[in-house]
């Protein structure tokens, strides 16, 4: 019953009250792509978890959902993620040639016992969202063009058809070439704020005040709300079950 404020006093007084065997906690950590959580972007964060060693419960972290694999062989295998985006054969990217090896693995092998389903692409993220390039309002909060983008080495785009890079936040505010949307056809842009929230899985009545480069600062800081929510329910649902004994 104590506010958040009054436990972290008493942790602090605790802590510097010099050795305290009263109260310790068994920590966890692990590196977790946002990409096999459902989250269209490739983002690896270090999660850091500790809980209470008098409680007694044991814990770990919640495996993850999607795979590269499915979404190879839904691309290249079964053709079922063109299908279901309405993408003919001629506006279909390339073949990936350095991915041939396992393409070819994944459909002479047959692997059917896929239990994970496929990463979610740039493509199944924003497709639904009208080109910001186009001078008629949209009427989409957060959702205008952005003027300005340049590849150059080390700074290049995320495609249509795979999980976005990882966004940043940028050096003084300025985002990346991560930050950039690739059209088939090799044109460049930025992503809008929404796109970028889209990518970190925010939801749509989540608005963002403030400049472009403030919000997408603020976006390329973020921790996915997907990857967040699956992490902090697994624990919330453990301590509710501890709890209820």
């Amino acid at each position: 019953n104590e506010k958040w404020w009054e436990h972290l006093s008493r942790l602090e007084r605790q802590y510097t009250r010099g050795n305290y065997q009263g109260l310790s906690y068994r920590v966890l950590f692990r590196l977790l792509n946002a990409a096999d959580y459902g989250v269209p972007q490739r983002r690896e964060r270090v999660f850091i978890v500790g809980i209470r060693s008098d409680l007694g419960i044991e814990w770990s972290f919640p495996g993850p959902t999607h795979s590269q694999d499915a979404l190879l062989k839904s691309q290249w295998v079964d053709g079922s993620y063109w299908e279901k985006h309405k993408v003919s054969s001629r506006n279909r990217p390339q073949f990936p040639i350095r991915k041939k090896e396992r393409i070819m693995h994944l459909k002479n092998n047959r692997v059917e016992s896929l239990n994970s389903k496929p990463w979610l692409t740039v493509r199944d993220a924003i497709s639904d969202l009208p080109d910001p390039r186009k001078k008629v309002s949209s009427g989409i909060q957060n959702h205008e063009f952005q003027a300005g983008a340049r590849m150059y080495k080390g700074h290049t785009g995320s495609p249509l058809d795979e999980p976005a890079k990882t966004l940043k936040a940028g050096d003084h505010g300025v985002p990346g070439g991560e930050n950039m949307f690739v059209y088939p056809n090799g044109d460049i842009r930025y992503f809008t704020v929404r796109e970028s929230a889209r990518l970190q899985t925010f939801p749509d009545d989540f608005i963002f005040h403030g400049s472009w480069t403030e919000s997408m600062r603020q976006l390329g800081n973020a921790v996915p709300v997907t990857l967040a929510n699956i992490v902090a329910t697994d624990i919330y649902k453990l301590l509710v079950i501890t709890n209820e004994k």
